[in-house]
């Protein structure tokens, strides 16, 4: 059964930020890090960056309550978000709803994912979003709020407190918060948000449940075959949910790595073939259990290759982050596919 989030208006006006943050903890609302107050004039101010936008929300798992707009601003203001950050707050929750994303399923599972937030368009110069160096790390307001916002939301809306429905085995740093830009100015090719059908002025959030990013050192490579053999040598890993799910992965190119590619010809779906077929995992990196279990998955075995992904096109390739010859790479989940919105009053 579906019911609407409870929205419960609390008598701060007796509490300092250090009695409000026992408070809190004390009622399981936190992360481990401080929280601001949610004071109702914080929580309006929030709303209203958000008049216009009427589009009813699903219901949220695991709790399977309908969140209300003032339950989550009230999260967004705890993560110490800005009031114009709520829009592109809001599309992420509206992503992470989509049934395609499966919400539950990576809430209940024992895999170490979270929800990976990529922002394209203006929104990321308007909100000074990094996209550059260090994205994937700590030092923008915005990175760290928008994914912490969105983290409280699954939290204390949607019922995903660790150890109870959240599951995850060990869990990840990037249940804290997973929030980037892709760096545009820099991308030889079409940013990610257009090849997947948006206007290049539109913003758009994309949110698909993922592990943190895994590093690809490649200093010696100097033609683009190069970088692409360290590339699809650094993805083919049995130990890999993608390969349990031929779940999709994010290959976030570094802009010296992505230049060179360009420079040699490469277009993203060169990448995207040639990543396909040589990331294959060979059967002899994988234990003979494993094997049993892939077949009764009917994972593909082709030429003694196990595809770490279902098709080509299940590589998604886009740029960020600054100088270095350093590229990452980002499993997901699996049973997932990612979900882009438009940010309304962006």
């Amino acid at each position: 059964m579906e019911t609407a989030a409870e929205t419960e208006t609390l008598d701060l006006d007796d509490m300092d930020q250090a009695q409000w943050n026992e408070y809190a903890f004390d009622q399981g609302w936190g992360d481990g890090f401080p929280l601001v107050m949610p004071t109702e004039e914080l929580v309006e101010r929030f709303v209203a960056t958000c008049h216009g936008d009427n589009e009813p929300l699903p219901s949220m798992s695991p709790r399977r309550v309908i969140p209300t707009m003032q339950a989550m601003a009230a999260n967004a203001v705890m993560a110490g978000a800005r009031p114009e950050y709520f829009p592109a707050v809001l599309a992420a929750a509206r992503a992470v709803l989509d049934p395609e994303y499966n919400l539950h399923g990576s809430l209940a599972t024992t895999h170490s994912c979270a929800p990976m937030i990529l922002l394209n368009g203006p929104i990321r110069n308007q909100l000074n979003v990094n996209c550059s160096s260090n994205c994937f790390g700590q030092g923008r307001q915005a990175n760290a709020t928008i994914g912490r916002a969105l983290q409280l939301i699954l939290m204390n809306v949607g019922g995903a407190k660790p150890g109870i429905m959240d599951r995850s085995t060990q869990g990840t740093p990037a249940k804290y918060a997973f929030c980037f830009g892709e760096n545009e100015e820099e991308s030889p090719w079409e940013p990610f948000h257009v090849r997947r059908g948006f206007a290049a002025d539109d913003s758009v959030v994309t949110a698909i449940p993922a592990e943190a990013p895994h590093n690809i050192n490649d200093h010696a490579s100097t033609t683009g075959v190069g970088i692409l053999t360290t590339v699809a040598g650094t993805i083919s890993q049995p130990g890999a949910n993608a390969i349990y799910c031929n779940a999709p992965i994010f290959l976030i190119l570094g802009p010296e790595h992505a230049q060179t590619l360009h420079r040699d010809g490469w277009s993203i779906a060169d990448i995207q073939a040639d990543l396909f077929t040589r990331s294959a995992l060979h059967i002899s990196k994988v234990s003979e259990e494993n094997q049993v279990s892939y077949d009764e998955m009917d994972r593909p075995l082709v030429d003694d290759h196990y595809p770490m992904v279902k098709t080509p096109e299940d590589f998604h390739i886009l740029v960020a982050g600054g100088p270095g010859k350093h590229s990452a790479y980002i499993p997901t989940f699996g049973a997932t596919t990612e979900c882009s919105v438009r940010i309304s009053n962006a």
